[in-house]
């Protein structure tokens, strides 16, 4: 039996969807978060006011793809903007604000570019590198920390999102994080969620005893849960194809050589929004697309690079690696994105009856296939660009 996903082509996956006729009607943000918990938490904001978080709305969702012509993005979603629905999902189906504070704040220590700093630090498959700094920076931000005690909260009960269930868990459970960044991103990268589908799906979900004991989001319905199954798949089909990997991997070392060659700081990636970033890149190629700070054959890859990066519309998919002088190519096994979530089966037990929970993949036959072919699915060796002469 043919493998499922073969038929999703980067150009079949760019084109599934048309652009409706009235963009905001789908992809309006505040009518997202809204859906998300229409019962605001009104502490949040002093919060999100902190310079610590409100940097992040200069940091993308979409690690970097709203800077290529590779990608279609519908609009702009920021880290701020996940951060917020993260913690409006938690709100919503705990009202605890220690762990709504926790889901606001994951993210802090994230880089322009999100996961593109992952790759940067050779972290493609499990892309965490970014995360180590979360719980440091936080306990240093005494503006943060004289807000919890006016709360009566303490920063060890914020800093570290992975011990609430609720808000993260492994894969493929579903999480209040894993459940907020499929949303938009389905909505944005390809029109694969809309607002009206994004609320059927979140009406749906409930908090539910896993394996373990331990609480964890899941479906009422089965019919529900299989739509939201297929639809996770295919926007993780998106981030698993050689065209995600290579522009990832391809801005990635367009920052370390940018660094390398004085254009840019470490520092700057925490510090500057992406626009920014950008700028001083386009602005380092001087009149004519040649890079100026330094001479030498670096210079002329690093030009090479971002504007192959800015202006590339289609890759070659090949079973080995095309010439170095003219392409620039990827080999490179990612992060799986994928959700088995837990679903009351009452097909076979009554509503009431707790035993009838179980993982889709064992009740759908329909979800267990498309499981297994997104795990067992992968693309060609490469992906390889020619890059564009300045």
């Amino acid at each position: 039996m043919s493998n499922y996903f073969e038929q999703f082509d980067w150009k079949t996956m760019m084109s599934l969807n048309v652009w409706p006729d009235d963009p905001a009607a789908f992809y309006d943000i505040k009518k997202y978060h809204k859906i998300l918990s229409p019962d605001y938490p009104d502490f949040l904001d002093k919060y999100i006011a902190l310079p610590i978080l409100s940097r992040l709305k200069g940091v993308g969702l979409l690690c970097g793809t709203d800077w290529t012509k590779l990608y279609k993005n519908r609009f702009y979603y920021s880290r701020l903007d996940h951060s917020v629905g993260v913690a409006l999902i938690i709100w919503h189906f705990t009202h605890d604000k220690a762990q709504t504070l926790a889901g606001l704040f994951h993210d802090a220590s994230t880089p322009v570019f999100s996961h593109v700093s992952d790759f940067r630090k050779g972290d493609a498959l499990t892309q965490t590198a970014t995360e180590s700094d979360n719980e440091r920076l936080l306990k240093n931000d005494s503006a943060l920390c004289s807000l919890l005690v006016e709360d009566g909260l303490t920063v060890e009960q914020i800093c570290d999102y992975h011990i609430y269930p609720v808000a993260d868990n492994e894969i493929p459970q579903l999480s209040a994080d894993r459940l907020e960044y499929m949303f938009p991103s389905g909505m944005a990268l390809d029109g694969t969620w809309d607002l009206q589908s994004i609320e059927r799906a979140y009406n749906d979900i409930t908090v539910l005893k896993n394996e373990d004991g331990q609480d964890e989001l899941g479906f009422k319905t089965l019919e529900i849960a299989e739509d939201y199954c297929r639809r996770f798949c295919m926007i993780g089909h998106i981030l698993q194809l050689n065209e995600n990997k290579l522009t990832l991997h391809m801005l990635g070392q367009i920052m370390n050589m940018a660094v390398e060659q004085g254009i840019l700081h470490e520092e700057d990636f925490m510090n500057k929004s992406e626009r920014e970033i950008m700028d001083a890149l386009r602005q380092a190629q001087g009149p004519r697309g040649v890079a100026e700070p330094v001479e030498g054959p670096h210079q002329n890859q690093l030009t090479r690079l971002y504007n192959t990066f800015r202006t590339m519309t289609s890759i070659e998919h090949t079973d080995h690696a095309l010439p170095p002088e003219e392409y620039f190519c990827v080999s490179l096994n990612v992060k799986q994105r994928y959700i088995d979530p837990l679903v009351k089966d009452c097909r076979v037990k009554p509503d009431n009856d707790t035993s009838s929970v179980g993982r889709l993949s064992q009740i759908s036959p329909f979800a267990r296939k498309i499981i297994e072919d997104f795990k067992a699915y992968h693309d060609t060796p490469y992906g390889c660009v020619k890059l564009i002469r300045h």
